[in-house]
């Protein structure tokens, strides 16, 4: 990337100031390149002299004009200037930038890429929720997160896994199947009370007509533990299968769909055992407990229950055992919801126990969602009076808005999702605005290919207007963007970059012409052109949304 470019003709010019006594031998702190907030100010500045100057016993602005004065030029680079306090700006020359153009286009659908990962085997696991109904529209947004973050990390240069956990076990599950046999009796007109902890959704009364419609036959003759067992194993099929596809509805799909009932064919004892050895497990109060404080916890968590059944968190123990030894991912990203928070501390420390670096280990949390139709509040389900789900939503505003705005703020703030902005056919809806930047382009090249015209003779060094090359900078910034999201794990400044880039090209259409009489200008412009739609594109592709040729 250039700005690595920059950074390693820094580095030389300060060697070579060190070498020429210019400046006293000190270590050199990392260069880090940022974007300054004014164009007048160039393309790149470095505050690298600021961070030399208690170490060097000199003036910034002193060390600034001495590193300037050493750095060699380059085809790139236009000038290279001072500002105080110290910082060093570089401008981009116009013509290097003109011809980005044909580079943007030799690349093809590969723009972007860049090799950060180096094919390092990450996984990142996120929504698993329990198959025990429909999801909502919390899920969706980390849905959302998930399979944007697992696209910019592929582009990023990682090998990487999408995963579903599904928990298949333990006490939710169980009151799951008893719900739905009860229900499934009273459909067939059996009086029999839902149990206390059970699962009361309206869609469990649906299930259960469709399972004594489809297998009600194959049922008859069953011992009431016996058919609890396969009402339950059918409605699970079918809520996964639901889930599937409402998941499918928003673009987001897996690659592996982990059980956890593969943990204890073996695996979940397995990691009891290592722990016990550890002496990381205690026996108290008829439990076994992880015991947490020895690593730094503020308390012990139950692993196994009085009566010997596993916890969620010694499931999850021996999940991420599985995840990390037996798979051999070299990272994990987890994303979770709101209320795991309080989670993420001992999930750590129980990795760390098991003699994995903590934090290899990531874990983010997707916050809360709030649905706003205009100033009022959405609490409510229209169709079912319980929670909205994640179908009505996308049925209401489609999936591009879903995507768009759940990826709109960092995951750790709460969301106001306001269902009557992301409707809106104007360019006050941020997705609308982004999505007919690329069907203006479309528009452009259907023009000129009407005409005839074609620009693989274009010559980009026609192309100095000042929206030109603001259109062109602002392309060059996606490399940037995917090794921005690759290190932090924010897939929001896709959204800020998307409508940058937008607003680049409503400014370059509005002052450059394309399709003239002048036939040099017209070839050179339509090949930008072109470049911003694969752009745009390719960006429009990492949030998993659509990239329209007509609006």
């Amino acid at each position: 990337m250039l700005k690595q470019t920059i950074a390693e003709l820094l580095a030389e010019a300060i060697a070579r100031a060190q070498q020429a006594g210019r400046l006293p031998d000190i270590s050199l702190p990392e260069i880090i390149m940022e974007r300054p907030q004014k164009p007048e100010h160039g393309d790149y500045a470095s505050s690298i002299s600021l961070k030399l100057a208690r170490a060097a016993g000199q003036n910034p602005l002193n060390i600034a004009r001495e590193i300037a004065g050493q750095i060699q030029t380059a085809p790139e680079i236009e000038s290279v200037t001072v500002a105080p306090p110290g910082f060093i700006n570089f401008t981009l020359k116009n013509s290097w930038l003109a011809g980005q153009v044909d580079a943007i286009l030799e690349s093809g659908d590969s723009y972007g890429n860049i090799e950060l990962g180096q094919g390092k085997k990450i996984q990142i696991e996120f929504v698993s929720v329990n198959p025990t109904g429909p999801l909502h529209v919390g899920h969706g947004r980390g849905a959302v997160l998930g399979s944007t973050l697992a696209n910019v990390m592929a582009s990023a240069g990682y090998n990487v896994q999408k995963e579903y956990y599904i928990n298949d076990a333990g006490n939710q599950i169980d009151a799951f199947r008893r719900s739905l046999y009860a229900r499934y009796q009273q459909y067939l007109g059996n009086d029999i009370e839902m149990p206390e902890d059970g699962y009361v959704g309206e869609y469990l009364v649906d299930t259960a007509k469709e399972i004594a419609a489809e297998h009600g036959d194959n049922l008859k003759g069953m011992t009431e533990a016996v058919l609890i067992e396969e009402v339950g194993r059918i409605g699970l099929e079918k809520m996964l299968g639901q889930i599937r596809a409402d998941l499918e509805m928003i673009g987001v799909t897996f690659d592996v769909w982990y059980s956890e009932t593969n943990l204890f064919t073996g695996i979940y004892h397995k990691v009891i055992d290592i722990l016990k050895k550890a002496g990381y497990l205690a026996e108290k109060e008829g439990a076994t407990w992880f015991v947490s404080t020895s690593l730094g916890e503020d308390k012990d968590n139950v692993v196994v229950r009085t009566d010997g059944m596993p916890t969620y968190f010694g499931s999850d123990i021996a999940y991420h055992y599985n995840k990390f030894i037996e798979r051999g991912f070299e990272r994990v990203i987890d994303i979770w919801g709101a209320d795991h928070a309080g989670h993420v501390s001992r999930m750590k420390a129980a990795v760390e126990a098991l003699g994995i670096d903590r934090e290899r280990l990531t874990v983010i949390i997707s916050q809360m969602v709030t649905l706003r139709r205009g100033g009022e509040i959405v609490k409510l389900s229209k169709r079912s009076g319980d929670i909205v789900t994640l179908r009505e939503l996308v049925d209401e505003v489609g999936t591009d808005a879903c995507r768009f705005f759940f990826l709109a703020r960092t995951a750790d703030s709460q969301m106001d999702f306001d269902l009557e902005l992301a409707k809106k056919q104007s360019t006050d809806n941020p997705v609308y605005y982004v999505q007919y930047a690329h069907a203006r382009i479309a528009s452009i090249l259907r023009l000129a290919e009407d005409r005839g015209i074609k620009d693989t003779e274009g010559d980009v060094s026609f192309l100095k207007d000042e929206a030109e090359l603001t259109l062109i900078r602002k392309m060059l910034l996606l490399p940037e963007i995917i090794e921005t999201i690759a290190l932090t794990l924010e897939p929001h400044h896709l959204t800020y970059y998307a409508q940058e880039l937008a607003t680049a090209f409503h400014a370059f259409y509005k002052n450059c012409r394309v399709v003239t009489d002048d036939k040099a200008m017209t070839g050179a412009r339509l090949k930008l052109v072109r470049a911003a739609r694969l752009v745009l594109g390719r960006t429009l592709k990492l949030m998993g949304m659509t990239a329209p040729d007509k609006m």
